[in-house]
């Protein structure tokens, strides 16, 4: 038996790149995957219902766990109830949100747009929003119902999210608005038997093939370091109940290597115990820079 046999999973933007692995090592490990993915570009534009359905045939031909297509849209609250509600009207109940599906809209910020802002925004934190939201509202009922849901919410940030990226002030931004989600999550929902984790995942997908290629290409090494199923087994893991105590974290997964983000923190401070004169505040700053640890450089720079 696997690690997540019988449980129930959704995954958004499970066509291709990190969600179509996320989908094929879950049903290895025994779960029921729902396939989530509207076939939209890049941009956002579009519908293709071929790339969800291709990962359920893969899945269902290899006769480990059992799949389904869904190709609603995670930005649209009516549409992400269904979502929830299909998921446990097949499979009879769900544990598991994996909220992986994005877009980009890769520029320099003096060149941003307003629609690209507002596109990356909704994609990214309205489709993480959504999906969520609705399974929630079944845990809770199933927890105070007193059925341990002992669910899970796998949210996905990004290095551009915790240290930020050159040309990509908007999916910066939104992927550092869900790191701080899934804080508030953790918090939250622990007393419904629910835990909230965050990946920022480094792998080979059309997202990052555009914007990373020299980075991407792996060809020739003994060990594919970015391909996406390298990320899936702590995907994977996050989303058995042998997680059940961890949450409120991010990892960083890259290749073979599984990095836990420390966060902000406090650093140094000083207090003069009285109200500072604006003249005096440099010197102040200056000592304090002195005294930090380096953050990391924004990619890019």
């Amino acid at each position: 038996m696997g690690i997540c046999e019988g449980r129930t999973v959704i995954i958004t933007g499970a066509g291709g790149g990190l969600g179509r692995a996320y989908a094929l090592a879950f049903a290895a490990e025994g779960a029921n995957v729902v396939v989530n993915d509207i076939g939209a570009s890049l941009e956002g534009e579009g519908r293709d219902t071929s790339a969800a359905d291709n990962v359920v045939a893969t899945i269902n031909e290899a006769g480990q766990g059992r799949a389904i297509a869904n190709y609603e849209d995670v930005t649209d609250w009516d549409a992400t109830a269904r979502l929830v509600k299909a998921a446990i009207d097949e499979f009879g109940d769900l544990h598991v949100v994996v909220n992986n599906a994005g877009i980009v809209r890769d520029r320099m910020f003096v060149s941003a747009t307003l629609d690209e802002w507002d596109a990356t925004m909704h994609v990214h934190l309205r489709g993480h929003f959504c999906t969520a939201r609705h399974a929630v509202d079944y845990w809770r009922t199933k927890s105070k119902d007193g059925r341990d849901p002992d669910a899970r919410i796998i949210n996905t940030t990004s290095g551009a999210g915790l240290q930020g990226s050159m040309a990509q002030a908007a999916y910066s931004t939104a992927k550092g608005g869900i790191a701080a989600l899934t804080l508030v999550q953790a918090a939250e929902l622990g007393r419904y038997g629910i835990t909230a984790n965050a990946l920022a995942p480094a792998a080979r997908t059309r997202m990052t093939e555009q914007a990373f290629a020299e980075k991407m290409a792996t060809d020739g090494d003994a060990f594919d370091v970015m391909d996406p199923a390298n990320v899936a087994p702590a995907v994977v893991w996050l989303g058995s109940t042998e997680s059940r105590d961890v949450t409120g974290c991010v990892f960083e997964l890259e290749g073979g290597q599984i990095m836990l983000e420390d966060g902000w923190r406090e650093g140094p401070h000083v207090d003069k115990g009285a109200r500072w004169d604006p003249a005096n505040v440099g010197d102040a700053v200056s000592k304090l820079l002195a005294e930090r640890v380096p953050p990391r450089k924004v990619w890019g720079t």
